[in-house]
């Protein structure tokens, strides 16, 4: 693998990590287009920087959130008002929610990922969140602020979470229809689910760091492992401040379209190719 091809898949997994269109989708479905691999291949240590990419990129643009949710539950501890303010109850919220895809990728990633990390399978799946996208826009009802979820929304959106297990599934996109379909306003529905997305990308970059320091993997060059990393940190803080911008005044059919055609596209050339 080259810095440049390294280069253009950070910035694939940055965007696509953030954007509701499916970075596991991508990242089955790109380089096995442009040829760079064969299908359903990947790196063990490339992939774990991509993901320390990432969790940099939305700890970087939510830190001074994600401090003060944390200095509040932990004042909420100390006081025995755990969900006295608002701030506190979202940590809490944000704790249950990130328990269902805690459970189900310890329980079932690798089985998932070698039976579905494949070009029709994921394709498959854009079509899927492309549906999603639709529907949620959809069903969305009144919107409500963050302040009024309630642990049934957290909840619900922590199971839309987990369903993005399925590569080609898009976490965020998941999820931002769940709190859309839940009647949170747009913009608090997407800030949800960046700052709920923090554990899950953070468990899965510590996991993906466990199994590379258990196990042997092809080598790759550091020029290649800073290029992917550098790549996917810097377009992951774009992407967010993108979206978060988007959502307050447009809908999110645009990238149903988006995963739509890729899927379909995808599908069309997986067939050709015999």
């Amino acid at each position: 693998m080259t810095w440049i091809e390294a280069a253009i898949l950070g910035i694939i997994q940055g965007a696509t990590e953030f954007l509701p269109v499916s970075s596991s989708g991508h990242l089955v479905l790109l380089p096995w287009l442009l040829g760079w691999r064969p299908a359903g291949q990947s790196n063990l240590a490339f992939d774990t920087f991509l993901h320390l990419g990432t969790l940099v990129a939305v700890l970087g643009y939510f830190w001074r959130d994600l401090l003060r949710i944390l200095l509040a539950v932990v004042d909420g501890i100390r006081r025995r008002r755990p969900l006295e303010t608002p701030a506190a109850r979202l940590g809490w919220f944000i704790a249950v929610g990130s328990l269902p895809a805690a459970a189900v990728g310890l329980l079932l990633e690798d089985f998932f990922e070698q039976a579905f990390a494949t070009p029709p399978a994921a394709a498959g799946a854009l079509l899927v969140t492309a549906t999603i996208l639709f529907v949620a826009e959809q069903i969305s009802r009144r919107p409500r602020p963050m302040t009024a979820m309630t642990w049934t929304d957290a909840i619900w959106i922590g199971c839309a979470q987990a369903i993005a297990i399925f590569p080609g599934i898009s976490r965020s996109g998941a999820t931002i229809s769940a709190g859309l379909a839940r009647g949170l306003e747009r913009s608090e529905a997407t800030r949800y689910s960046f700052m709920l997305g923090v554990p899950a990308v953070a468990g899965a970059g510590a996991w993906q760091v466990a199994k590379l320091l258990s196990s042997d993997t092809a080598a790759v060059a550091p020029a290649a492992l800073v290029a992917g990393f550098v790549g996917a940190a810097v377009v992951g803080l774009a992407a967010i401040h993108v979206l978060l911008l988007f959502v307050r005044r447009r809908r999110l059919y645009p990238f149903s379209i988006y995963c739509a055609l890729l899927g379909v596209s995808s599908l069309l050339v997986y067939a050709l190719r015999g």
